[in-house]
């Protein structure tokens, strides 16, 4: 890896997996012999929770109740939505702790076709602030306000009344550095498409007690480059969860609900003085032979592999439709990134609005986390049928 490739990657990977950069040095052994080798990728905001339910859960989504946000979760679940139109609108300030003008929001919307057929579109933006470079010397050469998004746009449908899929396609733009030049390399935004596929499965075991699975791969798409020299994966992503809900009487429902997720790219291989690979394999390959690489290329072997695995884990409790609890956890590996946290968070429901709410809470021992007192808002509007809206407004 060259020194711009370098650049590149560490300012986009510190935005989102900073935590990872207090807990140890890449050459630090962790009970004496686990080595750190965090799994990092370009534009990691992909993977940052835009929204508050599942940000009070865990980061759990793959089998989740059906909602307004499931686009980024598993598009699949789209299909199972009710009312026939809604839009929500959410909010993070990020990393708010240590800089105060870093913030992701997050815009998302879909339509019912029919008994069956969902559209779905979402909108996300992530600003990293205002960032002053300056040359080798100190000296400044200007300011600049980085930002990334993606726009996407999915559909889903139910193949049978327990089962549907979901397709989503993901435009990606990331502009690090305004087109600066680094040591006469010249510089460029980053752009990709990426696509993400889903499934989701429920069932009634009676009219009390509901099971659901659902499995989702996000970001199957182009690399991603800064410069004509180097490229990049994107955060491939395999989630797979369940849950079970309990309707406890007619004003009291219950949900608990777990989600399994690993990265589908290249691990860092370990090198030697010489450049020469020692343990592990090359990421010098395709995106394909990336993903299927990626089960079994950890310098670890086997148990490095397990390791890679973060489980997210959350409970939703609702109180007559109208006032939602929600708590969760999730958990990563200390040789991958040592993110651990609990999340917990409110909702309140109206006719044709829902408030939510969470917050974040470090479990990670003797450490002071980045993520601490991390918050999200969203605001969910529920609008019925866009087409009774669209012929009202026409009758008027």
């Amino acid at each position: 890896m060259n020194y711009n490739r370098l650049i590149f990657l560490f300012i986009s990977a510190m935005l989102f997996n900073i935590s990872n950069l207090y807990s140890q040095d890449n050459d630090e052994v962790i009970d004496g012999q686990n080595i750190l080798n965090t799994v990092t990728t370009a534009v990691p905001f992909l993977t940052i929770t835009p929204d508050s339910r599942a940000g009070s859960m865990g980061e759990v989504g793959a089998a989740s109740t059906p909602d307004i946000n499931s686009l980024h979760w598993n598009s699949a679940k789209l299909a199972f939505l009710e009312p026939n139109f809604g839009a929500a609108v959410s909010y993070t300030p990020w990393l708010r702790k240590l800089i105060p003008d870093i913030a992701m929001s997050y815009l998302t919307l879909y339509n019912k076709i029919g008994q069956n057929s969902t559209f779905a579109g979402a909108l996300r933006y992530f600003s990293l602030g205002e960032i002053t470079f300056t040359d080798g010397n100190g000296n400044d050469i200007k300011n600049e306000n980085p930002n990334e998004l993606s726009i996407d746009l999915g559909y889903a449908m139910k193949f049978s009344n327990n089962l549907s899929g979901g397709i989503a396609m993901r435009y990606i733009y990331s502009n690090l550095t305004g087109g600066l030049t680094v040591e006469n390399l010249e510089t460029q935004a980053g752009q990709a498409f990426a696509i993400d596929l889903g499934t989701y499965y429920e069932a009634d075991i009676d009219e009390n007690n509901q099971w659901a699975m659902g499995l989702n791969i996000s970001n199957i798409g182009t690399k991603i480059s800064y410069t004509q020299e180097d490229e990049d994966f994107l955060p491939t992503n395999l989630k797979l969860g369940g849950r079970y809900s309990l309707n406890i009487d007619e004003y009291n429902r219950f949900s608990v609900m777990m989600d399994i997720n690993k990265l589908l790219v290249p691990t860092p291989a370990l090198y030697d003085q010489t450049g020469d690979i020692i343990a592990g394999e090359s990421d010098n390959v395709s995106v394909v032979q990336g993903i299927f690489q990626s089960f079994g290329d950890a310098p670890g072997g086997i148990q490095e592999e397990w390791r890679e695995l973060m489980y997210s884990f959350g409970l939703e409790y609702w109180y007559n439709n109208q006032f939602a609890f929600r708590g969760g956890y999730f958990h990563e590996h200390a040789t991958k990134g040592n993110r651990k946290y609990f999340n917990t968070g409110v909702g309140l429901k109206m006719s044709a609005l829902t408030i939510d709410f969470s917050y974040l809470i470090s479990a990670t021992p003797g450490q002071q986390s980045p993520l601490e007192s991390t918050i999200r808002f969203s605001l969910i509007f529920n609008m019925g049928s866009l087409s009774s809206i669209i012929n009202d407004q026409s009758v008027q």
